[in-house]
Parts: structure tokens; C-alpha cells; sequence
């Protein structure tokens, strides 16, 4: 996927208080959950390839505690709200909202050893105290200021959209390695649905296909005959935790379809292949 998606489809807004207590909110619910797992649950299997649940939980903490590092770093040379460059021209951040979902690929390897490092040696319940900073950080942050993440420089506002996404799949993660329901913020869930329902439209650009997530998002996309009016030839409809996993490669097109959690009709409205949208 091409790095300038966010050119193709421009990004739909977040508000920022929104987008601010969803973050607290959903936090605040996996440090609940966390806080009440035993060490056997901790010990099982995560499942996301050979992490366990106490690795898990630990990479939430390092989603959460790079909110909490972005604002202690100095702003990048050439902020959005700094003077100019040494080139004489206003910095600009590397990577947009729409951008964020394909930016990720090729960062397995360093989450993976980020995460073991976190996990090693201190218990979750700590890491989360100190994630917990996080509340004391963003009331006075700038939702312009440039910082900088793992995949490049980030608008504020924009990368703590990426971490709700984040704590969203994640939620759903633990939920279902643990057997433990983890509650989901309403605004945290919608973010995440439109967030990721929106990339699959840059992904997949056109009007022939329309993919309904209700009640939080309705996109079009696929190449093909636009429709105009009536109902569309080609319809995908499912909820937003399916769409969820299904757009990042938790579950499979055919499996959601054989047991009807996805429903599907028209001869372009198979998304095998433009999922997951990313990992």
C-alpha cells in the first residue's frame, strides 16, 4: 500500500476531547482486567503467535506508555507549530491518520523484542501503574504538536487515535484469550471501526461495493460501476467487532461468512482480497 493513501481519501475528523477520554476509559478498563488475572492466566497463551497473556497486556502498556514518552521528547525539529527548517521551510508530519494502518508492516520483529523486554521481570499490575501517567499528560497536550512514533512523525491528535485503535483490538485480544469480558467505550469502539473501515476504502478505492458497519461507519470502495441510487449491487454488512478482527487478520472472510457473522452479496462484494488491512 502506498504511503500517501491519506492523499487518495482525505481522513475523516476525530474530536480530540473525544478521542482523550475514550483513551482513559478503555485503558481503564484493560487495567481492571489485568489487575485481576491470576499468574496462570497471565502464563496462557496470548493468542497472538507465541505471546502469552502477560506479554500481551505487557505490549498494551507499551501502546499506552508511548503516549506518556511522545509528550515528554522534545518536539521534532521543525514542528508544526516550531519555526521554520533549516531549509527554510515549516516541518510537516511524516505520516497521516490514513496512513497509520499500512505504515506498520515490517515492525513485527521490533514490537516482538520491545515487548518481551517489557514483560521481563516486572508484574503487569506495575507497568500499568506507570502507563497510568497517561492521565496526567494529556489534558495540557497540543492536539497540533508533531511526534515522533515508530513508523515516523505523527500530528498529536492523530497518533492518539492510532492508540485507541490499539487498546480497541487489543481489548478484544485479552477478552478472547482470557475468557474475560473486557467493556468497550462506545466512542472507542467507533473510532476504531471507522478508523480501520476507512483504510479499507483507501486500500480498496471505488464505488462498485458498499460496506455497512453499523451503527458507526458505511464506506464505499472497489473498482466497478458506480451506484447511484436504490440499493447497491453489491453489499457487506457485519458488526464492528467482526469487522475489527476480520481487518486485522484476527479471522478469516470465509469463516465469518460460513457462520454468518458476515453477510455478503453481489459478485464484487468478496474482500478476500484486499484483507487484512493490517496486522
Amino acid at each position: 500500500m502506498p504511503a500517501n493513501a491519506a492523499k487518495k481519501k482525505r481522513p475523516r475528523t476525530y474530536d480530540p476531547a473525544r478521542t482523550r477520554a475514550a483513551v482513559l476509559t478503555q485503558f481503564g478498563h484493560l487495567r481492571t482486567v489485568v489487575a485481576g488475572l491470576s499468574e496462570e492466566q497471565l502464563a496462557a497463551p496470548g493468542g497472538l503467535g507465541d505471546w502469552s497473556v502477560r506479554e500481551l497486556a505487557a505490549h498494551v502498556y507499551l501502546g499506552v506508555e508511548s503516549v506518556v514518552r511522545a509528550l515528554a521528547d522534545p518536539a521534532p525539529e521543525g514542528d508544526l507549530r516550531g519555526p521554520a527548517t533549516g531549509a527554510g521551510r515549516p516541518g510537516r508530519a511524516e505520516v497521516g491518520l490514513l496512513d497509520w494502518p499500512f505504515a506498520t508492516a515490517g515492525l513485527a520483529g521490533r514490537i516482538a523484542e520491545d515487548t518481551r523486554g517489557a514483560s521481563a521481570g516486572t508484574p503487569v499490575t506495575e507497568l500499568y501503574e506507570r502507563a497510568a501517567r497517561i492521565a496526567e499528560v494529556l489534558p495540557g497536550a497540543d492536539d497540533e504538536r508533531v511526534v515522533r512514533t515508530r513508523v515516523g512523525t505523527m500530528r498529536f491528535a492523530d497518533f492518539l487515535v492510532t492508540r485507541l485503535v490499539e487498546l480497541v483490538v487489543h481489548s478484544d485480544d485479552l477478552a478472547r484469550a482470557t475468557g474475560v469480558a473486557v467493556p468497550f467505550d462506545r466512542q472507542a469502539l467507533a473510532a476504531c471501526t471507522r478508523l480501520l473501515a476507512d483504510a479499507l476504502a483507501a486500500k480498496a478505492p471505488g464505488a462498485s461495493t458498499e460496506v455497512r458497519i453499523p451503527p458507526f461507519a458505511v464506506v464505499q470502495c472497489v473498482e466497478g460501476p458506480r451506484h447511484t441510487r436504490g440499493t447497491p449491487p453489491n453489499v457487506v454488512e457485519t458488526d464492528p467487532l467482526t469487522w475489527i478482527r476480520l481487518a486485522t487478520g484476527r479471522t478469516q472472510w470465509a469463516d465469518e461468512i460460513e457462520n454468518g457473522q458476515v453477510r455478503a452479496s453481489g459478485e464484487r462484494a468478496d474482500l478476500v482480497g484486499v484483507l487484512p488491512i493490517m496486522g
